[in-house]
């Protein structure tokens, strides 16, 4: 995020603020994780892959017994998916999509082969949903956005680490995109989080912040 929270600006262009130095470190993330989870406005908005990009860190996974790419993930509660997004047509792991019931019927006609559409509640619960990961074999899941799905996991108490990467400058921009969106966090002033790492990355700074206001 920016110095003043933002993780975008408000142009239609997406607004890059990590380095390439950066973007190594989120590629070792990804490797050492089951699974990673992007909400469906990330998914419509960034078409992203989410891929491990490193061949190395793909070997190492096989050597231990892992599949080469992460599970994606996504939550939904419209169903506006495009089965022909990137999320769904790169990488051989299984795309996991958990929608509202009333989504549910539409989604699978719509998504086919391309992912397996699990019903979440109405609304999405995630509490439900990570039961249904642990059930797969999800022990480590990265939550890579976007500000809803930050909000949502930090305000019902499901992380467990926070890295923070913070860019140098500002945005300044009200109409701007946010890292979390308002809400009430059990990581208050009274109960605040633990720094259990600090780390500068060119001119950005990471911190790493455990999370002692568990489920």
């Amino acid at each position: 995020m920016s110095v003043d929270g933002y993780i975008d600006d408000a142009s239609p262009e997406r607004l890059r603020l990590s380095t390439p130095a950066d973007f190594d470190r989120v590629d070792g993330v990804r490797a050492a994780c089951d699974a990673i989870l992007v909400g469906a406005g990330t998914v419509r908005a960034d078409d992203p892959k989410l891929l491990i990009k490193s061949p190395e860190r793909q070997r190492r996974r096989v050597a231990r017994g892992l599949p080469r790419q992460l599970t994606k993930v996504t939550l939904t509660s419209s169903g506006d998916l495009d089965p022909g997004s990137r999320f769904f047509t790169t990488g051989d792991s299984p795309k996991l999509v958990y929608a509202a019931s009333p989504a549910v019927p539409a989604l699978k006609e719509r998504l086919a082969d391309a992912g397996e559409v699990i019903d979440a509640g109405d609304p999405v619960d995630l509490r439900r949903m990570l039961a249904d990961l642990a059930g797969r074999g999800v022990r480590r899941l990265m939550v890579e956005g976007g500000g809803g799905v930050h909000t949502r996991f930090l305000t019902e108490g499901l992380a467990d680490e926070l890295q923070l990467v913070v860019a140098p400058f500002f945005i300044g921009d009200p109409a701007a995109p946010r890292f979390v969106h308002p809400g009430v966090f059990p990581q208050s002033p009274a109960r605040p989080m633990r720094l259990a790492e600090v780390t500068r990355i060119g001119d950005l700074v990471l911190m790493r912040y455990l999370i002692k206001s568990r489920r």
